[in-house]
């Protein structure tokens, strides 16, 4: 079965959310309301975005959580997120931006790293923590409603510092093709990412990639 999905999300709404990030619907906030840490590590007070114009991932599951981290004044924050995990993933013409605000004598600064133009980017065990996302989006042979613990064709829940709510929702696919990715980001993590023709560059002012 197929299953096609063309959206903008808001967290408010957490109606389709997905990766590098990929999608979920608004039962998600069943897993949000019992969920605890996403990624295995503290995430920084900053929110980055990422472009791409083609991902084809294999092995896909999503699940709610939440990301325990700080913000840029070093308080302590919580961001609710829906983590996209796949076994396997390349990815076309990726660009990833975050800006630092307020940097003293410079103002703003962006950091935009930019890869797989020519050869496409390939990453396993790849997981994001998406907060918001718009996409064209297939999934095949998906499964809506699945008790996050018991999905098979993801590479499962994340673990390390991971709490998240095991028979919470999740869904999963075979999987996944999204195209014209727009999405903004709390943490990625992956066993390897193999990024060609990479490159990297710090500017003053405003440069994200959307």
């Amino acid at each position: 079965m197929e299953s096609q999905v063309r959206g903008g999300t808001r967290w408010k709404r957490f109606a389709v959310v997905m990766v590098p990030s990929v999608a979920a619907t608004a039962c998600i906030g069943v897993a949000l309301a019992q969920g605890a840490l996403a990624a295995s590590f503290s995430v920084s007070g900053q929110s980055f975005k990422v472009t791409a114009d083609n991902l084809e991932g294999k092995g896909f599951v999503q699940y709610g959580a939440i990301d325990s981290g700080y913000s840029l004044d070093g308080k302590k924050a919580a961001h609710p997120v829906a983590v996209s995990g796949f076994k396997s993933a390349e990815i076309t013409n990726m660009c990833q931006s975050v800006v630092t605000p307020d940097v003293p004598i410079f103002g703003s600064v962006s950091l935009k790293l930019t890869a797989g133009s020519k050869s496409p980017v390939e990453a396993s065990n790849l997981y994001i923590d998406v907060a918001d996302l718009d996409a064209d989006a297939t999934f095949n042979n998906i499964n809506i409603g699945v008790a996050a613990k018991d999905s098979t064709k993801g590479p499962g829940m994340k673990g390390g510092g991971e709490q998240a709510n095991p028979f919470g929702f999740a869904q999963e696919a075979d999987s996944a093709t999204l195209k014209n990715v727009k999405q903004t980001a709390w943490a990625t993590t992956a066993g390897t990412f193999k990024l060609s023709g990479l490159h990297m560059s710090v500017s003053t002012g405003t440069h994200e990639c959307y």
